[in-house]
């Protein structure tokens, strides 16, 4: 099988993240992505590599619906930056990253522009303990939020303020493995779980992972290029239900891809596809 390295830059960075880089596998089935985030372990990176693998061997499972809705996602940026990346992005509902001092600025900032009509949730990346997150979302909830990923870090927090925090909880980051997704369900510690499939080892594990957690799944990219992104979208359009917009529309981030037709949302909703990569486009990243 072939493999081919790339690397391409952010638009903005995203938890100080500029630049995604790793290498795309071509096989039977078309191409995979391998591109683990550095914060990852050892056990996250081989789990990428797993995805790829599957990807790139495997057809995608059969879907249940033809299209996805998909969030944009706005970065911890300058209020007046956010509101100008949320309104363009054309998407019903909106992911702001919060977690530092400009969190309400921010989240009002992305209210005000794009209006009552979208959608907010919020993504905190485990940057409060429970009593913080108490007061910061009780602060944010007067924005009309649909969830928030991520107020606390762990499963065991996450218990502890699920029913306090004046909005649905979604856990994320401490999903690394389908055991994980397993003692969610045991702590009951969200009312939704939020799913990487090149982090948890690929769209089946993810889809079992989904199962195991008892609640509604969020499918979510980790700044893939649109190779990545096309497992995302699949996981997403092969879920059973599908009660929140999933974390796909992050192309819009990228500012330039590995493919000739890349996986932008239109109106704020997706197709599942397996775009091909284009190697001219590689080499002039």
């Amino acid at each position: 099988m072939r493999r081919v390295p790339f690397s391409v830059a952010l638009r903005h960075p995203v938890m100080g993240v500029t630049t995604r880089s790793g290498y795309l596998i071509e096989g039977p089935a078309g191409w995979g992505e391998c591109s683990p985030l550095a914060s990852w372990s050892e056990d996250e990176r081989e789990a990428a590599e797993r995805s790829a693998l599957e990807s790139a061997m495997l057809p995608f499972p059969a879907t249940v619906r033809d299209r996805v809705a998909v969030n944009a996602m706005v970065p911890r940026l300058a209020p007046d930056v956010a509101a100008v990346l949320a309104l363009s992005s054309g998407c019903a509902t909106i992911k702001v990253k919060v977690g530092d001092e400009e969190s309400v600025d921010r989240v009002a900032a992305v209210r005000s522009a794009c209006g009552p009509g979208v959608k907010i949730r919020l993504d905190a990346n485990g940057a409060w303990d429970v009593d913080t997150a108490l007061r910061q979302l009780a602060q944010l909830a007067v924005y009309d939020i649909e969830l928030v990923e991520d107020p606390v870090a762990s499963l065991e927090e996450l218990a502890a303020l699920r029913g306090r925090a004046g909005m649905p909880i979604a856990a994320e980051s401490c999903i690394r493995t389908t055991a994980d997704a397993r003692r969610l369900r045991l702590l009951e510690a969200a009312d939704a779980i939020v799913i990487k499939p090149q982090r948890i080892g690929g769209l089946r594990e993810a889809l079992r992972a989904a199962e195991e957690s008892g609640v509604p799944a969020v499918a979510s990219s980790a700044l893939e290029t649109s190779i990545g992104l096309a497992v995302v979208v699949a996981l997403a359009a092969s879920l059973p239900d599908a009660p929140f917009a999933h974390g796909a529309g992050t192309a819009l981030l990228l500012a330039s891809d590995v493919v000739g037709d890349p996986l932008l949302p239109v109106d704020g909703w997706l197709k599942p596809r397996r775009p091909a990569v284009d190697l001219h486009l590689v080499a002039s990243a």
